[in-house]
């Protein structure tokens, strides 16, 4: 496993729970709704293939894949209602490294490596535009900061308003680079 492992997320309105095969019962309806993929390709998945793709999930990748995931459902806190999900997929980076004073010679030292989280949310149709997306992406990063992940990347597509604004809104900016014809959204230079 690579980086931290999942663990409860809160927030004001929101519960983010590390994901469990059993939540597929729950998340199949949130999730069968067609316009949720328009942006994210595929089609929605039946309540026997979301179970399937959540034990996948929950296993977690071969270790020869280097990376970790790591799955939340996100729920309202008023009442448990599941709305979507937050994702962040960790690889290890190249060792960080730390330049001493000018006087002593500008030495470089390594660092700690640190990870690159690539990150996504997902909410459901009927609970878009309650600013869910928005408090569970925040807490996600500001939850993989915390964990010492030194990078986080959002890669979105072109036409995804609602997800740029939510990058956005999380201090992400849009840069140059592209991955599968989607803007990759990093925040701003330090």
């Amino acid at each position: 496993m690579y980086g931290p492992l999942a663990e409860t997320i809160r927030t004001q309105r929101l519960v983010l729970e590390p994901l469990a095969v059993h939540h597929a019962d729950e998340m199949a309806p949130v999730l069968d709704d067609p316009r949720l993929h328009r942006h994210i390709g595929g089609e929605p998945l039946t309540l026997d293939e979301l179970r399937a793709r959540y034990a996948h999930l929950v296993a977690g990748p071969a270790p020869f894949h280097q990376e970790g995931w790591l799955n939340w459902i996100v729920r309202r806190v008023r009442d448990g209602q599941a709305v979507g999900y937050v994702q962040a997929t960790v690889t290890p980076a190249a060792p960080g490294f730390t330049v001493g004073p000018a006087s002593a010679g500008s030495t470089v030292t390594p660092g700690p490596p640190r990870h690159t989280a690539s990150v996504a949310w997902v909410i459901g149709m009927p609970y878009q535009g309650f600013g869910f997306a928005t408090e569970a992406a925040r807490a996600l990063l500001d939850w993989l900061r915390a964990h010492g992940i030194g990078t986080v990347v959002a890669t979105i597509h072109p036409d995804n308003r609602a997800s740029a604004a939510v990058a956005a809104k999380t201090g992400l900016r849009p840069t140059g680079e592209t991955s599968d014809d989607e803007i990759v959204w990093r925040p701003p230079p330090p």
